[in-house]
């Protein structure tokens, strides 16, 4: 598996948000039993994740989705050896995936804005293949989304959001949902 320190902008920014080592092992475990053929990924920072994903599934094509220029720069250098089975579109995730949605995708991961997770979902499910996996990171958002009673201000509305999005795919019967407690918190719905 790629070590993360080696890529291209590690390091650059305080807080690290790319996946923590124990859900990059769970990406690239799982990723590399199903073997998806097309993958979609939201929030692609400097390659990370997408590196894992490329690199446990050879015969995968992977589209990812990043808005800020300086990340999509660094992501493309880190990505460059996937040159041919990667697509990299610089953009709002949420107005991309809208112009995506006719497409079918075997594997997505969510590791976007927090707060547009639960906007995603209805295209998300329709862009999935049956059988087809839908993971998204950061679903405890610093441990709120498990507390009780009121949160801070400044969290509240991705919480909120973050909240919505786990009833969802919850309580919807065309999904199959586990939650992980690894990381800061994985769902993992596999489309019926």
């Amino acid at each position: 598996m790629i070590e993360k320190k080696s890529l291209v902008g590690y390091g650059k920014d305080e807080y690290d948000p790319s996946i923590r080592d124990d859900v990059a092992q769970f990406l690239f475990e799982e990723c590399q039993k199903r073997q998806p053929k097309r993958i979609l990924e939201i929030g692609t920072y400097i390659g990370y994740s997408a590196s894992i994903m490329l690199s446990a599934s050879n015969q995968s094509h992977l589209t990812t989705i990043e808005k800020n220029e300086e990340n999509f720069d660094i992501a493309k250098q880190n990505l460059a050896k996937f040159d041919g089975r990667i697509t990299m579109i610089k953009g709002d995730a949420l107005e991309v995936v809208k112009l995506l949605k006719e497409e079918k995708f075997d594997f997505i991961f969510i590791d976007g804005p927090k707060s547009q997770y639960p906007k995603y979902l209805p295209y998300l499910k329709n862009m999935l293949e049956s059988g087809g996996v839908l993971m998204a990171d950061n679903i405890n958002f610093h441990g709120y989304v498990k507390v009780d009673g009121k949160v801070a201000h400044k969290h509240r509305t991705s919480v909120n959001r973050i909240r919505e999005f786990l009833e969802s795919v919850k309580s919807d019967a065309d999904f199959t949902t586990q939650f992980y407690d690894m990381g800061d918190g994985v769902s993992f719905s596999i489309k019926r």
